[in-house]
């Protein structure tokens, strides 16, 4: 297991265990992403975006916390620091979409704001009955760029803009009818959940991980003949030039259990 120093990172933690690294948020009780923090999250992504091996990455909050995140901080939405709360907060999602690991989120609490579009950038979110979610912007007379872009291909146009327009939040279950989050289980099962989903992680090869997540990522927003030919694209000149693309069909055919290179 690696960890941080301390010295690197003072709002969050961050460790990578086993091919997964673990981001925590540890600005309790509520986690506000400030600029500091937000550039910290950024440099552990970045961080992971740099080990081949990696399966995937997780974002959490410090045990105690009542938020997995309740957003950005309000005081740096002045005109003195817009631009810079701006492009620290949208550098994370960059460098998600750049990394294309699988991205997990575990809440027990609620995931407001910012911490709401951090949930819905990620491909699988655990979440425990006392999670709460919703995009409250509207309410300071502002508007959440990242959940006007992810919200709709989440969970449908008509509730998203209605969540958008009206800032409303929503409960555990209701965002687990909508599809917002994968699994709802009680709070002291989060762990056991979380380690479920990575173990099935942990047995498939890194860099066919990353390109399928890409492959998904590509076919947003375009035409299903557009989508199609940029992922048979990736498909035949990526995909199938990694090592492991050819040892799973092998391994498949020897009737014996691949040995991944993630490469």
């Amino acid at each position: 297991m690696t960890t941080d120093d301390g010295d690197t990172f003072h709002s969050i933690r961050f460790t990578i265990e086993d091919r997964v690294g673990r981001i925590t948020f540890a600005r309790p009780p509520l986690n506000i992403f400030n600029i500091a923090m937000m550039r910290e999250v950024d440099a552990a992504l970045t961080e992971c975006m740099g080990r081949r091996e990696m399966v995937a990455v997780v974002f959490e909050a410090v045990p105690g916390s009542r938020a997995f995140s309740a957003g950005v901080a309000i005081e740096e939405h002045v005109e003195e620091t817009i631009y810079q709360m701006l492009e620290a907060f949208h550098a994370i999602f960059r460098t998600l979409a750049q990394m294309a690991k699988p991205a997990l989120a575990v809440v027990d609490g609620a995931a407001l704001g910012g911490g709401c579009e951090l949930i819905a950038a990620c491909d699988i979110v655990i979440s425990s009955p006392r999670g709460r979610f919703g995009q409250p912007e509207i309410k300071l007379g502002v508007f959440p760029p990242v959940a006007a872009v992810l919200l709709p291909r989440l969970i449908g146009e008509r509730r998203a803009r209605e969540m958008v327009l009206t800032g409303e939040l929503i409960d555990a279950r209701e965002a687990a009818r909508l599809g917002l989050i994968s699994h709802l289980v009680p709070s002291e099962q989060l762990e056991s959940k979380l380690q479920e989903v990575l173990a099935r992680l942990r047995e498939l090869s890194a860099s066919s991980l990353e390109a399928t997540r890409r492959a998904m990522d590509e076919a947003q927003g375009r035409s299903f003949e557009e989508a199609l030919s940029r992922i048979e694209n990736l498909y035949l000149n990526e995909l199938m030039k990694t090592e492991d693309a050819h040892e799973g069909i092998k391994a498949f055919m020897e009737k014996r259990k691949p040995a991944w290179r993630s490469r």
